[in-house]
């Protein structure tokens, strides 16, 4: 069977989907980022077990608590929103059934995303 291919997508390694590697690169390259951010997550929640509310609201104005906050949020939602895309693409063979279910992974990201960002800019500005 001939490949059907120009050469400069052969180069390039896109297939019929027109992503190439991208789509593996990000989830890749979150999971590298997720090893940090859920580290200090984990530290953070160890560090703050049995403080008062006060104490809670406290750290979170801390600048650089909040910023990576945030960036676990976002990271982890964006790890998920590709995992589950994968998982969906994989295993859904019912193409409306799959369109339907990738649009509710967009829109169930989006809003666990939005609402923990929400929540953590709140508390850190002192909301």
């Amino acid at each position: 069977m001939s490949d059907m291919r120009t050469p400069l997508a052969k180069v390039r390694g896109l297939g019929s989907a027109k992503d190439g590697t991208t789509h593996f690169w990000r989830q890749r390259v979150t999971a590298v980022a997720n090893v940090f951010l859920i580290s200090f997550f984990v530290i953070l929640v160890i560090a703050l077990q049995g403080a008062d509310y006060a104490s809670f609201t406290e750290a979170l104005q801390n600048p650089v608590i909040s910023i990576l906050l945030l960036l676990v949020i976002l990271v982890g939602c964006l790890h998920m929103k590709l995992g589950m895309q994968v998982i969906i693409e994989d295993y859904i063979h019912s193409e409306g059934l799959k369109l339907l279910l990738l649009m509710g992974n967009i829109f169930f990201v989006s809003i666990i995303a939005l609402s923990s960002v929400v929540a953590v800019l709140k508390i850190s500005f002192g909301g």
